[in-house]
């Protein structure tokens, strides 16, 4: 392809509301370009590495037996009902009506969709198993879209669905799927983490995350300095190198003391000269509870002053559809009569529940539910009963890895693809079921697999970049070489490019070709820009020599090469 006839207009500044690197450079190279708030255009380079990244996933799939088909993007209200999840989720739904009031959403998964796809086919064991996948647009309203591609409106995903007889079976279509994904991003040549995760309103008991490490990402990786275990810092085990210990054995009385004015764990570690981590903070959320009269029950959750509450790890515990809520400083009062930061686990009279980080406290000091007071020498079982002990704490770096191997240290990561196993949630809920070899009717397990196209093309420039712009992976490189073309108007010069380019092809090499009527020094500083594999310069003087320029742009290594040699050379570089 020749820059002339291209659509590609490069930037030199930075636009103002682009946050990272990556969001940076793909709009200053022309890759996308902002149509509104969280939805792009993709220009021909970036939508070129997208199709090499599907390319890759079909070539991956086709080897296990995927059937691809194509969803649409609009779906019925009813489908969405049929599972609740028409109300679970949220805002981020994209709701409307057509012109006959009836209620239609923008997909912004494909979960209903597909069980309905099948469930009227599927009506024997005989017909089972069947993984089926697409790559597709989905919409998600996001609140605040940012950082490009990364968290957008509108962007593409390619999604599976695994249909089995039973639990067995399906865990074995996700191995497959797993197994598949490893491949696929194995050739991206990327360094990424396989994460254990939470499975959030999608469902199910068993997920993985696929993220590309990045100092900029999003999610908090928590990973061992010793083995492969990898978890997502929302589900990481926290287990302490050793058990912090305070208190002593005996149980002294309990004592109340006055603490005016003091209502964080800071002040009060200052205030007791008592180190933060030997205090006990009190936080109360609400959980799911069919038998309160609201539908929501609170629960008073205890742990060490410094250490933080976990969401996630209650409301997997509890079954929840959404991340625990903390309850608000009214409704903190109403239960235990003082101001949070006062409060504790002494007289209230609800579910009490134990981080275990907590597990040899004794005589230990907190708020005595009466403004402004504070209690010491409190200890469990005595002077209050525990509903549980847990771990609801969030891990972090240091602690000890959940596998008994090395300790936990954090890193950043982008989540570029989620493997679910989801049991028979949407089969249950939407009435999917097959005869089995008795002929009794069986819910169909299920598992859904995502992966984020878009996003993983732009978490490898987030991950492959300088100062100068972008360094592509080959597997995802838009062209392979990049051909800087100084003397346009000479025909000896145009001779040559037009033999290398040529000659490139033959090898199934992608070549671009810069013929603009610019100085070199603007071609060189777009060519680092876009950041192609291999960069050759052909000019006046080189080609009266016999020579071209190579340049590496992952290295930046130059060398010369014999005119008649480059092809070749250049051939077995990349190859290699």
């Amino acid at each position: 392809m020749r820059w002339s006839k291209a659509h590609l207009f490069t930037q030199k500044e930075t636009p103002a509301d682009a946050e990272i690197a990556s969001h940076k450079l793909m709009l200053r190279a022309g890759l996308i370009k902002k149509v509104t708030p969280g939805i792009y255009t993709l220009g021909f380079m970036a939508l070129k590495a997208q199709r090499k990244f599907e390319s890759i996933l079909r070539e991956e799939f086709e080897k296990d037996g995927l059937i691809e088909i194509l969803m649409p993007v609009v779906h019925p209200a009813e489908l969405w009902q049929e599972t609740n999840r028409w109300t679970e989720m949220g805002d981020g739904l994209a709701r409307f009506k057509n012109r006959n009031g009836q209620e239609f959403c923008l997909g912004a998964t494909h979960e209903e969709v597909i069980t309905d796809y099948v469930r009227h086919d599927l009506k024997s064991y005989r017909d089972l198993p069947v993984i089926i996948y697409q790559i597709q647009t989905k919409f998600r309203d996001e609140i605040r879209p940012r950082f490009g591609l990364m968290r957008g409106r509108e962007f593409t995903m390619k999604d599976a669905y695994s249909f089995d007889v039973d639990r067995d079976a399906a865990l074995d279509s996700y191995d497959l799927m797993h197994a598949a994904y490893k491949r696929a991003f194995d050739r991206l040549g990327l360094d990424y983490r396989i994460v254990k995760a939470d499975s959030g309103n999608i469902g199910g008991d068993k997920s993985e995350e696929f993220h590309v490490i990045a100092d900029s990402g999003e999610d908090s990786l928590m990973v061992s300095t010793e083995s492969e275990f990898a978890a997502n810092s929302e589900v990481c085990p926290a287990i302490d190198v050793e058990d912090v210990v305070y208190g002593g054995t005996e149980e002294l009385a309990l004592e109340e003391f006055p603490t005016p004015g003091l209502r964080s764990i800071a002040d009060l570690s200052k205030a007791t000269n008592t180190e933060e981590k030997f205090l006990v903070k009190t936080m109360f959320y609400s959980v799911t509870d069919d038998q309160s009269k609201d539908g929501l029950s609170p629960i008073a959750v205890c742990l060490r002053g410094d250490d933080e509450v976990n969401p996630i790890k209650i409301k997997n515990h509890f079954g929840l559809a959404n991340p625990a809520e903390l309850l608000t400083d009214e409704e903190v009062k109403q239960i235990t009569g003082a101001s949070p930061g006062s409060c504790g686990p002494v007289g209230i009279n609800i579910p009490i529940y134990f981080d275990n980080g907590l597990k040899h406290f004794k005589n230990f000091v907190v708020g005595a539910n009466k403004d402004d007071f504070h209690l010491k020498n409190v200890n469990t079982g005595r002077d209050f009963q525990l509903k549980e002990w847990v771990d609801f704490r969030m891990a972090k770096e240091g602690d000890k890895s959940p596998d008994g191997k090395g300790l936990l240290k954090e890193v950043r990561g982008i989540e570029v693809g989620h493997i679910f196993y989801l049991g028979t949630k949407y089969s249950k809920a939407m009435k999917a079921t097959f005869l089995d070899k008795n002929g009794k009717a069986q819910l169909i397990e299920m598992g859904c697999y995502g992966i984020g196209v878009g996003r993983t093309v732009q978490a490898a420039i987030e991950q492959s970049h300088d100062e100068d712009g972008v360094v592509w992976p080959r597997a995802l490189a838009p062209f392979d070489v990049h051909i800087c073309h100084l003397d346009p108007k000479d025909e000896k010069v145009d001779e040559v490019v037009q033999d290398i380019e040529a000659g490139l092809q033959g090898l199934g090499i992608d070549v671009f070709v810069d013929d603009r009527k610019e100085r070199p020094g603007v071609k060189f500083k777009d060519a680092d820009l876009i950041g192609f594999p291999l960069r050759i310069t052909v000019g006046g003087r080189g080609v009266s020599n016999g020579e071209v320029e190579v340049f590496h742009r992952a290295s930046k290594e130059k060398e010369s090469l014999p005119i008649a040699e480059v092809v070749s050379k250049v051939g077995m570089l990349l190859n290699n």
